[in-house]
């Protein structure tokens, strides 16, 4: 019996020892403090610098008041987080540990018992370091020293000849809207903003999976399964996908296999309003022998995803079709839900993507100055049949192309792929947000006065990155039913007639332009993936601009601190003035203004439907907030929906009644 016993024991620890195991130090009592100081304070990890200092009383909660202006501080500092953790003599008898962060912003220098190991300089990068040989049985130092990413990204600006537009963001790879928008605060964070933790393995590793859809008919799906494995020696493994074995020669080092997989009879993931978003569980297991070494699990749908741009006598279409119908885009743009991405809740995410179910919203953009979204957001949208047009984060600015700042933009473009590709959701990778227009149309080189070789080094370093970097990145990385990418949203600019003639337009001419609403039904793109107006955000959010009692009033300087545009209220009351009586009372004039909004967009959304099917999407700006604010929104900063989204969902209804007064008559639309 003992024996037995013994050997069972054996079997099972050879079992557990053959198996990839991490650890979250997330968890672990993080600690930070000013580089310049010498008392440690608490942290929390997932966390920023500012978060931190709130939760320490070390300054006041910038979502209030005018405290914005007191924070501005925060962004010169350098920061500096630790924590310790303890390795067990089991733990450390594993062939490898890595130490892997999955988000550090920006600019950080990682330490392990007093050992430089890494510098990091992406907020979107995944950084996956070997810690074997410097971790110890027991106690362990975690050092994170972060720079000012403003300091920084001065100095990055010295080592060019002329001067870009919205410099230093341009030069320093993270979430751009943190320096300020106008419907953002400047707010420019530091810290670990994701998990980190450790990770255990032997003998072999999932690097990577990436699953292709080759053909799917009614009666089969077939699928290529293709898979990154990092082995420590070569020799025979087994690769399981869902159970169907494969068997396999590896050698030493990475390889690159592929492992077919068929679904019979396969149900195909639809966009909401078309059917159900249907999802499949994909397992994909390694063994050697008798041990189970590691294995991940893939969730995806089975659909198709074209972008058709056709000829005809107009111009260009530009329509997306799926499983093989054409599709009418129905949605809106997205910013980051929170100025500090961090605490962005499931839950948060979650609830927008339902209130954009609810709308009838079949597709959203991820706009180029934010982040790329946490697995919670792609896997609601997923779960809710919301299409995803993913910008890549880079937005209205100019950017260098230097040797450094290629490699790491392809390198962040490698981790976002391989992270995001095998979501049903995902339709279209996008290069970047307005660079395009802003280069053509935004008199930038002659504001900064700049020489024509400047202009065409401008133009250069636009084509190396947008046209060249990072396409090669998606050919490299992206499987090919995953590969469609479009250079620029939009791509011309809202004031050249072919702006509504091919491609997808961003019309202004309405609040920049201060055209009156009716000029909608006369411009009318082919793609309308921004338009939008403001209004402000229900009176429960307005009051939580205020740390005590509010005082409700629009000459208060809380109130006006909470709109950023410049002339965002002038253009509101020039707008009000046309169609409304405007109330003196500040209540009435809250709820104005977001009948205001919602009769603009109303307008919009209804002449894009009207022209179907030359106009074959129209996504409005924006969806969500930030903070509290008075900005494009339809939903609040607190999740309340403003006038504007019950307007929307009226006019997304699948069948809907669109009368042009114009022309005395009345257009259903399905």
């Amino acid at each position: 019996m003992n024996k037995i016993l013994f050997f069972s024991f054996l079997f099972i620890q050879l079992l557990i020892n053959g198996q990839t195991s991490e650890r979250s130090l997330a968890s672990r009592n993080w600690q930070f403090k000013n580089s310049k100081e010498n008392k440690w304070l608490t942290a929390t990890v997932p966390g920023t610098a500012h978060l931190d200092l709130m939760n320490n009383n070390m300054i006041p909660d910038p979502y209030k008041d005018e405290n914005e202006k007191k924070v501005q501080w925060v962004e010169n500092e350098d920061w500096d987080y630790q924590t310790q953790f303890t390795v067990s003599a089991t733990e450390l008898e594993n062939q490898h540990i890595d130490l892997v962060f999955d988000g550090l912003d920006t600019f950080a220098e990682i330490y392990l018992n007093g050992k430089l190991l890494k510098k990091t300089d992406n907020m979107f990068r995944k950084w996956t370091i070997p810690v074997k040989p410097y971790v110890k049985q027991g106690e362990n130092i975690l050092h994170v020293k972060f720079k000012s990413a403003v300091n920084v990204g001065k100095e990055l600006a010295k080592k060019i000849p002329f001067t870009l537009p919205e410099s230093p963001r341009s030069f320093v790879r993270k979430a751009q809207y943190q320096f300020g928008w106008d419907w953002g605060p400047r707010l420019v964070t530091a810290g670990i903003w994701k998990d980190v933790r450790l990770s255990f393995w032997n003998q072999a590793k999932l690097e990577a999976v990436k699953i292709e859809q080759v053909k799917i008919t009614d009666k089969k799906a077939e699928l290529d399964i293709h898979t990154e494995i990092f082995t420590e020696k070569g020799g025979k493994y087994t690769v399981a996908v869902n159970g169907n074995a494969h068997t396999f020669s590896l050698k030493q080092g990475l390889n690159t296999i592929l492992v077919p997989y068929q679904i019979q009879n396969p149900r195909l993931w639809q966009p909401n309003g078309w059917g159900e978003p249907n999802l499949y569980n994909i397992k994909i297991s390694i063994q050697k022998e008798i041990k189970l070494i590691c294995e991940k699990t893939e969730r995806i749908g089975l659909r198709t995803v074209e972008l058709v741009q056709d000829k005809d006598a107009k111009g260009k279409s530009f329509y997306f079709k799926v499983n093989g119908q054409p599709m009418y885009a129905k949605g809106t743009n997205w910013i980051p839900g929170d100025s500090f991405s961090p605490r962005i809740t499931k839950e948060k995410y979650r609830k927008l993507i339902r209130d954009c179910k609810e709308a009838h919203m079949n597709m959203i953009r991820i706009w180029g100055g934010g982040i790329y979204e946490d697995d919670e957001f792609y896997k609601a949208c997923d779960e809710n049949g919301i299409l995803v047009w993913q910008d890549f984060m880079f937005a209205g600015s100019f950017y260098p192309a230097d040797e450094n700042f290629q490699k790491n933009v392809e390198l962040e473009v490698k981790d976002q792929i391989e992270r995001l590709q095998n979501h049903p959701s995902l339709a279209l990778w996008c290069g970047n947000n307005e660079i395009d227009e802003a280069i053509v149309n935004w008199g930038y080189q002659k504001q900064f006065k700049y020489s024509k070789e400047d202009s065409v080094q401008v133009w250069k370093d636009y084509k190396t990155i947008f046209h060249e970097v990072i396409p090669d990145a998606i050919k490299k990385y992206a499987t090919a039913d995953k590969q469609l990418y479009w250079q620029s949203s939009p791509s011309i600019g809202w004031g050249h007639k072919e702006s509504l003639t091919e491609g997808d337009s961003h019309y202004w001419g309405v609040w920049w332009g201060e055209q009156p609403f009716e000029i909608y039904n006369e411009k009318v793109p082919r793609f309308a993936s921004e338009y939008g107006f403001q209004g402000m955000p229900t009176l429960e959010t307005t009051k939580s601009m205020f740390s005590g009692k509010p005082d409700l009033s629009l000459q208060n300087p809380v109130i006006k601190a909470h709109e950023k545009h410049s002339r965002g209220w002038e253009i509101i009351e020039n707008y009000m003035k046309r169609d409304y009586i405007v109330p003196k009372d500040f209540v009435k004039y809250n709820y104005v203004s977001q009948l205001l909004q919602a009769r603009g967009m109303q307008i919009a959304i209804e002449a894009h439907r009207r022209a179907k099917p030359y106009n074959m999407g129209t996504l409005y700006w924006q969806l969500n907030d930030c903070w509290p604010v008075v900005s494009w929104s339809s939903i609040d900063y607190l999740g309340n929906w403003k006038a504007l989204h019950y307007q929307v969902k009226r006019s997304f209804e699948a069948m809907a009644v669109l009368v042009e007064k114009k022309k005395k008559h009345m257009m259903f639309t399905f």
